[in-house]
């Protein structure tokens, strides 16, 4: 292949040279390689045919494996978490605004690898919550500490693109490599924005477009055929131009963000939702199931189909009312309120609710979806007739978006909007997720290590029923309760100074959210922290 133009790189002998010493480097990790050249020497190294850029990454991606299993190791503990570092640190960030306050631990991410993060005194500590279940392949996988040698990843960063104006011209090729090639049987197309929240923001209001549209069709109209009273209302926020009485129906224990539509939606905590406005939507009941599930069948399943009765009645009331509900959002496992859980059957009941009533049948999927559930998406385990109309990423995709069907693009332009529309290097990084993945086989991983998992929680159980009780799970998406959420608390602590990092929801839920290379050995390890950690509790 031809050089690239001088004008964008360095020399193509320099270059060639930087190369060849970057393949040849085989004992420091790849993150030191990088850390330690200059910028500039490595941006010219870089910028070459995309051919002698992916062999590279291959030869780093083993080279930087073999030093970490070199240099790598478990738990090591040396404070308390956190530490006098740690204290100090937040001593003089509280000031500064203190990141809204909830700060547990500060940490050195230069140090951390793998499943395990260095926290700011130098505790090394398994983390089986991966930054609130976000982290696909944990810390500084030499995988995408490889990818910064992409040169792309450096344009990108360095001239930040509005991808819903100018995009890229590698754009449609990185979303057929990534999202486009994991998308859901019946979902073809998709929409990338910066988080979960403004994702879930952006369905809320496709789902309107779409209602609305349908409404106008009926009058003879197109479906940007707007009145001059629409056009004038909606600039002072009323009716008819604004959708004011359309809705969106959501479920107790669910969470779906934390901006003002996202939040109306939330229900699991009061902390997320006091002294907030919120839009007059629905809220329905979602099935309290009792474990273990095979000895409750019958009750469960009279459960579930009061919930449903439940949703039913709330789209009756509302259309009679002349205030329908368009969209119903729902999580495969509400997370944040608890891990909360229901059978395949319930979900199929909502999604023909939503068919019956002409609303989108929404897919929560940002805390479940890539692989985690043992699925590459959480909801494909329910054997639905057809997909959903919206299924909703972030987290461990590395950025927000959503599928969506045909029935549901914007009518015109700027309707669906924002400036960046999400993140040119995290499709980048995320088309490295997905080729780690399917090289290490990741997925069918969560499902052995996840089942492992549960065999030492089970036994867990057996010997401590007060403090794991409620067992349950898909995948690595595994969750159980404790007598109290003083207990709760007191155990998730402990866990923590003992050097394991778990996650906490609901009233007195522990959760785990493991990287997806998680494997036996880590349960192995934890599996003597926990019992340590429960017999120093005597629980």
């Amino acid at each position: 292949a031809s050089p690239p133009p001088s004008s964008q790189a360095a020399p193509t002998r320099s270059r060639r040279q930087a190369l060849a010493t970057l393949a040849a480097s085989e004992s420091p990790p790849m993150r030191r390689v990088l850390s330690s050249a200059p910028a500039a020497e490595m941006i010219g190294a870089a910028v070459a045919e995309k051919a002698a850029v992916r062999a590279l990454s291959a030869r780093a991606v083993s080279t930087a494996a073999a030093v970490a299993t070199e240099e790598g190791g478990g738990i090591s503990m040396k404070t308390k978490v956190p530490g006098p570092v740690g204290l100090r640190l937040m001593e003089q960030h509280g000031p500064q605004g203190a990141s809204g306050g909830a700060i547990s631990l500060f940490c050195d991410y230069r140090a951390s690898d793998g499943c395990y993060l260095v926290d700011a005194d130098g505790n090394r500590m398994l983390d089986m919550f991966s930054q609130i279940a976000s982290l696909p392949l944990g810390y500084n996988h030499p995988s995408l500490l490889a990818a910064q040698a992409d040169p792309l990843l450096a344009t990108y960063s360095t001239s930040r693109c509005a991808i819903g104006l100018m995009p890229p011209m590698e754009l449609p090729e990185l979303l057929d490599e990534t999202f486009l090639k994991i998308a859901p049987a019946g979902l073809s197309r998709v929409q990338t924005m910066l988080c979960g929240s403004s994702a879930n923001e952006n369905v809320f209001k496709a789902a309107m477009f779409a209602y609305r549209a349908k409404q106008r069709a009926k009058a003879g109209r197109g479906p940007t055929d707007f009145t001059r009273d629409e056009l004038e209302s909606c600039m002072v926020n009323q009716s008819p131009g604004c959708a004011n009485d359309l809705s969106i129906l959501s479920f107790r224990g669910g969470f779906h963000g934390r901006t003002m539509a996202a939040l109306t939606c939330t229900h699991s905590k009061p902390v997320h939702k006091l002294d907030a406005p919120a839009f007059d939507w629905p809220t329905a009941d979602f099935p309290a199931l009792q474990y273990p599930l095979e000895h409750h069948a019958a009750e469960n399943a009279a459960e579930e189909a009061r919930c449903v009765d439940g949703a039913r009645a709330i789209f009756e009331a509302r259309l009679a009312e002349g205030r329908p509900v368009v969209g119903l959002i729902i999580e495969p496992i509400l997370s944040e309120g608890g891990d909360l859980h229901a059978s395949p059957s319930f979900f199929a009941s909502l999604q023909r609710l939503c068919g019956e009533f002409d609303a989108a049948f929404i897919v929560d999927e940002v805390q479940t979806g890539v692989m985690a559930s043992g699925h590459m998406w959480a909801h494909q385990a329910w054997g639905l007739p057809e997909a959903p109309d919206f299924v909703v990423f972030s987290k461990k995709a590395l950025l927000g978006g959503y599928y969506f069907k045909e029935a549901f693009q914007p009518p015109q332009g700027y309707r669906i909007f924002n400036t960046w529309m999400g993140d040119m290097t995290k499709l980048l990084l995320f088309r490295a997720v997905l080729e780690a993945a399917e090289r290490e086989g990741l997925q069918a991983r969560a499902v052995s290590t996840g089942a492992a998992l549960m065999r030492t929680l089970e036994a867990a159980r057996e010997r401590h029923p007060r403090a794991v009780r409620n067992l349950r799970g898909a995948g690595t998406i595994i969750a159980f309760d404790c007598e109290t959420p003083e207990m709760r608390d007191e155990l998730a602590a402990a866990l923590r100074n003992n050097g394991v990092l778990v996650g906490t929801n609901g009233s007195q839920s522990i959760r785990f959210r493991p990287a997806l290379i998680f494997g036996d050995e880590h349960v192995d390890e934890f599996e003597g922290v926990f019992a340590a950690t429960l017999r120093q509790l005597a629980l």
